[in-house]
């Protein structure tokens, strides 16, 4: 039986990296008439941060701070989209019509994209790489752990060398 890939998980820590991921999913949901999820995490605040809020402010304070904080999330990632969409589609109705939903969520990125894959029947997984540098040690560990991982086809796309037209910063 040949694999079908039906459902695409994109992750995104909006970065230009994964901006330039994006592409790649666009371009294999086209393909294979795919639909995609898109999924960005926001890491859980340190034991010692959730300290120092939890004196600052109540309950109801901190999870409307929370709320506040992915609905912003998801407008910024909804913009992206539709300045994806002008520069790359003169039909952006194809391209929104591909999107079957965006989620935010709160975690451990590796453990939440695994998580999201299977929750969501996901049949491929796509994010960006991170170039070398400082960042490399922690970020790169994400795509590591997702890639030693996960049960199903995952594709790291590296941000190619020279400049790219990527500029999707809200």
């Amino acid at each position: 039986m040949e694999p079908r890939i039906q459902k695409i998980l994109y992750a995104t820590d909006l970065s230009t990296n994964a901006a330039y991921a994006f592409h790649y999913a666009v371009l294999l949901a086209e393909k294979l008439d795919a639909k995609i999820i898109i999924l960005h995490v926001v890491e859980k605040m340190s034991p010692d941060a959730q300290i120092t809020l939890m004196a600052y402010l109540d309950r109801s304070d901190r999870e409307k701070m929370l709320k506040e904080g992915l609905d912003h999330v998801i407008e910024r990632i909804e913009k992206r989209l539709k300045i994806f969409c002008e520069k790359q589609f003169q039909d952006d109705r194809r391209i929104k019509e591909t999107i079957a939903s965006v989620k935010v969520c709160e975690g451990y990125p590796a453990e939440e994209i695994l998580k999201a894959s299977e929750s969501f029947q996901c049949d491929a997984i796509v994010m960006g790489a991170h170039e070398k540098g400082v960042t490399h040690t922690f970020l790169g560990s994400v795509a590591k752990s997702v890639l030693r991982r996960s049960r199903r086809p995952t594709f790291i796309i590296p941000l190619p060398r020279g400049e790219i037209d990527v500029s999707l910063h809200v």
